[in-house]
């Protein structure tokens, strides 16, 4: 399993908003089919393999500039584990119980 932080930030755009850009990013995962949570920072994504994982993150950054963006600027952070599956839940789950 492979996860990903990523953070996609239009450059130059006429207001301070930017979820109708995010709304567009989102929307390409949608499409990819890969599992993503959306958080105030970033949005974080899992996938089975690293050619599923780095498509979704073109379709998300693509889909900006498909919005009208001009520049786009996109972080991202990867967490690819291969000794065994875990899920983002399953490396939450396992802090919780740390912190009990």
């Amino acid at each position: 399993m492979i996860s990903a932080e990523l953070t996609i930030i239009p450059i130059g755009t006429s207001g301070t908003s930017l979820s109708k850009y995010i709304a567009a990013a989102v929307s390409a995962l949608d499409k990819v089919g890969v599992k993503y949570n959306i958080t105030g920072m970033g949005t974080i994504i899992e996938a089975n393999n690293p050619e599923n994982l780095f498509n979704s993150i073109k379709m998300a950054h693509e889909a900006v500039f498909n919005e009208g963006a001009q520049r786009v600027a996109t972080s991202v952070k990867i967490d690819d584990r291969r000794d065994k599956e875990e899920t983002l839940e399953e490396k939450v789950l396992s802090v919780k119980k740390k912190m009990s």
